[in-house]
């Protein structure tokens, strides 16, 4: 059964925090990456308003857009831009768009490294070995969707305050149409009148992510 938008959206949120509460345990992040595909997928379906493709590597391609585009979705937990993401040749010729997706472990945040026609992503891998096709990260630089394409997942007021967290994962703090850049002084402010720690289990800070993430959680359930 097709996962309407607000359980992709619920969804990713869950699997971004199994994720994170993973990262905390001393989990390394090349050892989760069933869990970053999954939030790549899920991820690439919220944004082009989309369904899962409705087996595993279903042809080549992960999720299927609203304009019925096939996307074949990769993602790396990897920072910096060193690596690679592999394809199957044999069934490229069953995708229309490519994406390459990237956790931030910093920021818990997801970025676009690479969203594209399948023709243009091509000529950008190597040529076959091994049966597969390689596409390397380090040229791709970051790409990031330009802010007016990101979707508001959840947002709270609290004083001359406005708090949002973005469907990216990235937290954003305005005050009369100002943004904050960077928010997290502001966000630490803010968790201080509200009594929210600013530390987590392992007594090391918590990032612009968390920290909006628990102040909204706050004040929601205020």
């Amino acid at each position: 059964m097709a996962l309407t938008q607000m359980q992709i959206i619920q969804s990713l949120g869950e699997a971004m925090a199994w994720f994170e509460r993973e990262l905390n345990w001393g989990v390394p992040p090349t050892e989760l990456r069933h869990l970053c595909g999954r939030i790549g997928e899920l991820y690439a379906a919220l944004i082009t308003n989309g369904q899962m493709a409705t087996e595993v590597n279903q042809q080549g391609y992960d999720v299927v857009s609203a304009s019925g585009e096939r996307i074949s979705v990769k993602t790396t937990a990897t920072m910096g831009y060193g690596g690679h993401v592999s394809f199957n040749p044999n069934s490229l010729a069953f995708v229309d768009r490519v994406l390459v997706l990237r956790i931030n472990t910093e920021e818990m945040q997801i970025e676009t490294l690479l969203d594209a026609p399948v023709a243009d992503a091509v000529q950008a891998m190597s040529a076959e070995h091994g049966g597969k096709r390689n596409l390397s990260l380090g040229p791709l630089g970051r790409k990031e969707r330009p802010r007016s394409e990101l979707k508001t997942v959840r947002e709270v007021d609290f004083r001359e305050y406005t708090v949002r967290e973005l469907e990216n994962g990235s937290i954003e703090v305005e005050q009369d149409g100002s943004l904050f850049v960077p928010a997290k002084p502001v966000l630490r402010e803010l968790a201080r009148d509200l009594n929210i720690g600013l530390l987590n289990s392992n007594g090391n800070p918590l990032n612009t992510r968390q920290l909006g993430s628990q102040i909204i959680a706050s004040l929601s359930e205020a």
